[in-house]
């Protein structure tokens, strides 16, 4: 049996919400069995901060990207998606920073994108954000790592990534404490610019990370 692979052009969606005079862009990654709905909440949210009156201060606009690979949930019967498997790994991961690059390039063309840039991903999207930092052609400036494992093709790279916000819940049995200690160490290794966050809850975003992502975002712009 002969196994080959073909090119080929499919659509893939992605959420925006660009307010007037942004002064930042959020971009998010959702995590496996998940979809762009439900990680464009989550970045309104870090948006949003403590009140509603804190997001018209940051002004942040936000755009939530989805995985090419979607599929139905077996609990919920919803459209949910995932970036990639072990099947095809490399080539998956070239289409990735090819799409997002491409997602990235036509929001600026149509809505504006104002830096600081931002990419936000939870446990398979984490692996997303690191690589659209690092590959994607586009200044980044600042990574949310929530509760996912820094990519073996991002490692060698780590002293090119912005500073990085690297988050996992206490009781997380998925992304666990040696995962959190492996990655500190790679990215050190790299002199990247890390801000360890230890929260209490699981795989998950919780009001706790949500708020300290938001003030990683307030740095950001502070500087």
């Amino acid at each position: 049996m002969n196994i080959r692979s073909i090119p080929t052009t499919t659509h893939g969606r992605y959420l925006v919400e660009a307010g007037e005079h942004s002064r930042a862009t959020l971009v998010g990654f959702h995590g496996y069995q998940e979809n762009a709905a439900i990680t464009m909440e989550v970045l309104r949210q870090v948006a949003a901060g403590p009140s509603t009156s804190l997001r018209a201060s940051r002004r942040i606009g936000i755009v939530s990207i989805q995985g090419l690979h979607r599929f139905y949930s077996r609990a919920h019967d919803a459209v949910v998606a995932s970036w990639m498997t072990r099947e095809d790994r490399e080539l998956a991961i070239a289409d990735n920073i090819a799409y997002v690059g491409g997602v990235l390039a036509a929001v600026a063309e149509e809505f504006d994108m104002p830096r600081p840039l931002i990419y936000a991903g939870f446990s398979q999207g984490a692996a997303m954000a690191y690589r659209a930092a690092a590959f994607v052609q586009r200044p980044s400036d600042g990574i949310i790592a929530l509760a996912g494992d820094v990519p073996p093709d991002v490692a060698a790279l780590a002293s090119t990534l912005p500073p990085i916000l690297l988050a996992r819940g206490a009781q997380d049995h998925l992304y666990t404490a040696a995962h959190l200690a492996k990655d500190l160490k790679t990215l050190a290794a790299g002199n990247a610019r890390v801000t360890e966050h230890v929260f209490e809850g699981g795989h998950e975003w919780t009001a706790d990370v949500i708020s300290r992502a938001g003030a990683f975002l307030d740095e950001l712009l502070s500087s």
